[in-house]
């Protein structure tokens, strides 16, 4: 499978049934601009990006783009300045989690591969920040969703510094998930992507990652790990977790 091809768009119909409304709704919603559509070849049809639907449906996926796109006020709810808050955060969530039923087997991971996102933040970043730094960390265990996301480098500049020779987000992403770059056994420092990919592939979850214009996306039924080519650039990381 080709891994810079682009995302498959969905039909206004698909898109209807994945929000849970009417194809009238979302055509009004086209017309005054709170969900735009997408006409392929100055067409009339409309087609919709699956993980605009997803940022659209979820305030904490809007809160956390929006952010790293535009550098918009930073929710303070969400925000962990440093790495120490991050953790005591994350500690916190363990403890809800452990304390909901159904996931006395599940916690300890879904705490693992977000701490493993967070720390890779924070790790990365460090000294580097190109304006705000700290990540963005929010939570619904309700809605058995966890979004992180930072206005950092970015994956491919990040491993620039040790692969220069890297030429684009898509095949940056692929490494960052699936090769150790730098490994201390038994550490295997700064390659917390490859655990997350494992943890996720193996137990009931899901993931969307992205940093440039490069995609993850592993999701049931198949769980196949596959890095596509977006339509947009995305600053620094974004990451959803869906347990």
């Amino acid at each position: 499978m080709d891994s810079s091809r682009e995302e498959q768009l969905l039909t206004i119909g698909q898109a209807a049934e994945y929000l849970g409304v009417s194809l009238n709704t979302l055509r009004r919603w086209d017309e005054n601009g709170k969900l735009a559509a997408i006409k392929k070849g100055g067409g009339t049809h409309r087609h919709y990006r699956e993980k605009d639907l997803e940022i659209f449906a979820s305030d904490l996926m809007k809160f956390a783009s929006e952010w790293i796109q535009s550098g918009t006020e930073f929710p303070g709810t969400f925000y962990c300045p440093t790495s120490s808050i991050f953790n005591a955060r994350l500690t916190k969530m363990e403890m809800m989690l452990m304390q909901k039923p159904g996931f006395e087997k599940l916690y300890s991971l879904i705490t693992l591969i977000t701490g493993e996102i967070g720390d890779n933040s924070f790790a990365h970043n460090l000294g580097k920040w190109p304006d705000t730094s700290g990540i963005f960390f929010g939570y619904d265990l309700d809605k058995r969703i966890i979004v992180l996301a930072d206005r950092g480098l970015g994956i491919l500049e990040t491993l620039r510094q040790v692969r220069p020779e890297l030429s684009n987000h898509v095949e940056a992403v692929k490494v960052a998930f699936t090769e150790f770059i730098s490994g201390r056994a038994p550490e295997k420092r700064g390659n917390g992507l490859k655990v997350v990919r494992e943890v996720i592939i193996e137990q009931p979850f899901s993931l969307f990652f992205t940093s440039g214009d490069a995609e993850v996306r592993i999701k049931n039924p198949d769980k196949k790990f596959n890095v596509v080519r977006g339509q947009r650039i995305v600053r620094g990381c974004l990451a959803k977790i869906e347990f």
